[in-house]
């Protein structure tokens, strides 16, 4: 497994890292990990090489902690590199910081953190960084060595991006980067800032939410045509991983086939050549002509006051926006529960506030419910 280091020093992290907040779950509509499917995906990364695993505090409800902690505790602590994050969003006193930390020591069952983050930074979530002296607080566990090294996670723009790299000497940054976001997104803005800076780079959403393994029909084909043998999701991986100032590719996997993929993609690392690069952007230009919902299925809207299941609506919507058939969107639609439909929405605007996409979802949720009643109106 290919490592590009850490800052010149003897850490090396693996290119490739895994994410824990998509993993394998004992039922589809509930958050419940299962610890011997994760448990098999985790030993076979680590015995290819992957070495950096990535948590958060609300990840799978709050159970993603427990079960890295878990999975990892039968290797030596010095062999992996652990990630994990303070969710801000989730904090409305200053006190709630240090209980946070510490309940993700008991979770994890470890004494330190590799790589800590300030969880989804943007220009509204620093000024509560700052009001309740976070960074504060982070330096001194750092210089108490709980943690190694002190980052953030980042959904905005370059300038925000800017300002929040005035606030403290970063360690390294783990921002959205894939090859639809390089300009959906200015991906690609904020990544030049970070190299500029001499940041290392994480990277989070490369298959943005799976969404990119699933391509319509003619952008695939387009991908296909240049190779056969790839997966489209190992076109958008290499895509991250080919830009040099990334340490870090994370991806959220919970099947054999992911994780086989992905360590074959990385063990065999190439960087993409320019003719793929410009396949890739033709491939990306068919899939966004495509009107589908920016979503990563991250959860972070959830829970919905009125019971919306908003992931799985955006979902449904975005397969039948590529596919076209009515028919299987009216029957994956309408087997949730009414409830978590669409038509439940009241536009009350709390999911939105905490959207890393800064989807407009009552919006969103409006037009699908319209969508719906114009289809069996017909």
């Amino acid at each position: 497994m290919i490592s590009r280091g850490y800052r010149g020093t003897d850490a090396k992290p693996s290119l490739l890292g895994f994410g824990c907040m998509r993993l394998p779950r004992l039922q589809e509509d509930k958050q419940d990990i299962d610890y011997d499917m994760g448990q098999k995906l985790i030993d076979y990364a680590y015995a290819n090489g992957v070495n950096y695993f990535d948590t958060a505090y609300m990840y799978h409800d709050g159970l993603s902690e427990a079960f890295i902690g878990h999975a990892l505790s039968k290797y030596p602590r010095e062999s992996y590199f652990l990630a994990d994050k303070m969710p801000l969003w989730q904090v409305t006193q200053e006190s709630q910081v240090e209980e946070i930390f510490q309940n993700q020591f008991k979770r994890c069952g470890v004494d330190y953190f590799d790589f800590y983050l300030c969880h989804g930074l943007d220009r509204n979530i620093v000024e509560k960084f700052k009001k309740f002296h976070v960074i504060e607080y982070l330096k001194q566990k750092k210089a108490e060595g709980k943690i190694r090294r002190l980052g953030f996670s980042f959904h905005d723009s370059p300038e925000v991006l800017a300002e929040i790299l005035k606030l403290n000497d970063w360690d390294f940054a783990q921002i959205q980067l894939n090859y639809i976001d390089w300009q959906a997104q200015d991906a690609k803005g904020q990544y030049d800032l970070l190299a500029k800076n001499g940041i290392p780079v994480v990277v989070m959403e490369p298959v943005r939410g799976g969404a990119l393994a699933k391509l319509c029909p003619q952008a695939a084909d387009v991908l296909k045509a240049a190779d056969p043998q790839a997966s489209l999701a190992s076109w958008a991986v290499r895509f991250a991983a080919s830009q040099p100032g990334v340490m870090t590719v994370l991806s959220g996997m919970s099947s054999d086939e992911q994780v086989v993929d992905n360590v074959s993609t990385f063990v065999n690392f190439q960087p993409l050549s320019q003719e793929e690069l410009k396949t890739l952007q033709s491939a990306g230009d068919i899939y966004k002509k495509y009107l589908t919902i920016p979503c990563t299925g991250c959860r972070y809207c959830m829970d919905c006051p009125s019971g919306v299941d908003i992931p799985a609506v955006f979902k449904i919507y975005n397969e039948f926006s590529v596919s076209g058939r009515e028919g299987e969107f009216l029957k994956a639609y309408q087997a949730l529960e009414e409830k978590q439909q669409a038509s439940s929405c009241v536009a009350c605007g709390r999911c939105a506030q905490h959207c890393p996409q800064h989807i407009s979802i009552p919006e969103k949720m409006k037009e699908i419910r319209e969508k719906v009643e114009k289809i069996l109106s017909e």
